[in-house]
């Protein structure tokens, strides 16, 4: 019997953290072997941004080089992790008898949100990977709804791995050294999540635009905080993995929800 996985949310950071030594690319390195190893897994990457629910069906993903100006080592990065199109069927029935429009796409490839932090937690790529796309446009609560639709999979022995950012304000990332200290509107807003998800503040959390402090300062858009509600949604009591900054304005917190 497969063992019951948590639901996982990490911040997978600018695509040079594969390459450039810090505390979270410390951490994403021993995650995957802390954790039971799946049969399969689902992330939720912030970089595929759709209007409804879509989840990869091809049985092998090609790489997306999503990203410009980083190092050329980065666009030679290969992760030839497989697909898994009879699970990719299973996701799009679960979000659909939960009354969540969904629908498979047979060509989409894994963005840098999914194999950036894969690559460095389960480094071998022998673990069937599928990505599912969040819709900005639509509310926390939403998301929230996909990961309870989607908790039975936990059961499985699929892990579910959200990635965004828990802080995301890429406006004030120029000029900041990897080490940099946080500022107050950063800080903040990270102690306050971190605190409402080990009390497990479901309230708070999903209107965290007026609940968290420096909210809008932190995510001008959605999309990399998105992640974190699936994850949310998926499982039960919170708690923290890692917290640590890069560039001062990127917390690289994770969280898992068992």
């Amino acid at each position: 019997m497969s063992a019951t996985l948590p639901t996982i949310f990490v911040s997978h950071g600018a695509p040079s953290l594969l390459i450039e030594p810090c505390p979270a690319r410390n951490f994403l390195t021993t995650l995957g072997s802390a954790l039971e190893r799946p049969k399969a897994i689902l992330c939720v990457s912030a970089h595929w941004t759709t209007s409804s629910p879509l989840v990869t069906g091809t049985p092998a993903p090609p790489l997306i080089y999503d990203f410009g100006g980083f190092a050329d080592e980065l666009y030679d990065t290969a992760y030839p992790a497989p697909g898994n199109p009879v699970m990719a069927e299973r996701v799009v029935t679960l979000l659909k008898e939960y009354g969540i429009a969904a629908e498979k796409d047979m060509e989409r490839g894994l963005d840098h949100g999914t194999w950036v932090p894969l690559k460095l937690m389960y480094p071998t790529a022998d673990i069937p990977v599928l990505q599912l796309s969040v819709q900005p446009h639509q509310t926390p609560a939403h998301h929230l709804a996909m990961g309870k639709a989607l908790r039975s999979l936990r059961e499985e022995g699929v892990l579910i791995l959200a990635s965004g950012s828990a802080t995301h304000n890429l406006r004030d990332f120029f000029g900041r050294a990897i080490d940099a200290a946080p500022p107050e509107y950063v800080s903040s807003f990270d102690e306050w999540l971190q605190t409402s998800i080990v009390d497990n503040d479901r309230e708070g959390l999903l209107d965290y635009l007026h609940k968290g402090p420096h909210a809008a300062a932190n995510h001008p858009t959605p999309e990399h905080f998105l992640p974190l509600f699936v994850a949310l949604g998926g499982g039960d009591a919170g708690r923290t993995l890692h917290r640590s900054y890069t560039f001062g304005v990127i917390s690289m917190a994770a969280y898992a929800w068992d």
